[in-house]
């Protein structure tokens, strides 16, 4: 499951990681379970048309647990490698927001939550993906944005304080501008 703030690049990066797995010969099935912001279907509809992936939706408004849940269900039945599940974007201080990504989390059971963050959002990057782990749960980061954050330090600060590794760096719109993380690299380019 992608989780994160609003805005952060969830539907994007989900989209760079589908093409990652299927250029390593995976079968990968999406589950639009943000069925709250307007046209956040749509856009993972034209990933998936652009991709050649199967999407399963529901529509707006729907719940984004049984979304998830017939993803899955579709996923066993056509022997699909990964099930990837796009979730609405939510602040930590919702209340109900937080509570409808557990029960995402619960019915789902993923194998991986990766937090989405903004490389350029700095201290609020590291403050969100904290309180998104305390809440439920966070197994990997992967950072957006990264190609306008001149600094970096986000991302050695994130992983320090959440203890999580970051798999990823966004670096562009495009579906290859997806960078493995390398953490000595980031060292170096910050002068340290």
């Amino acid at each position: 499951a992608f989780i994160g703030v609003n805005g952060s690049g969830k539907t994007t990066t989900l989209a760079k990681i589908a093409n990652l797995l299927q250029e390593e010969d995976m079968r990968v099935i999406m589950a639009a379970s943000d069925t709250f912001r307007a046209a956040a279907i749509d856009q993972l509809q034209e990933h998936a048309d652009n991709l050649g992936v199967k999407l399963i939706t529901q529509g707006y408004g729907a719940d984004p647990a049984a979304v998830a849940f017939d993803a899955i269900k579709h996923a066993k039945a056509k022997f699909a490698d990964v099930v990837m599940i796009d979730t609405a974007g939510r602040l930590h201080s919702n209340t109900n927001l937080m509570a409808e990504l557990e029960k995402v989390i619960r019915v789902a059971k993923p194998d991986l939550k990766i937090f989405i963050g903004e490389s350029i959002t700095g201290n609020d990057c590291i403050e969100q993906a904290k309180e998104f782990d305390r809440l439920v749960g966070i197994d990997a980061i992967i950072l957006s944005k990264a190609d306008v954050d001149e600094k970096g330090g986000a991302a050695i600060s994130v992983s320090y304080v959440t203890g999580k590794p970051i798999l990823y760096l966004g670096t562009g719109q495009s579906y290859g501008d997806l960078t493995p993380f390398d953490k000595e690299k980031i060292i170096r380019s910050l002068g340290l």
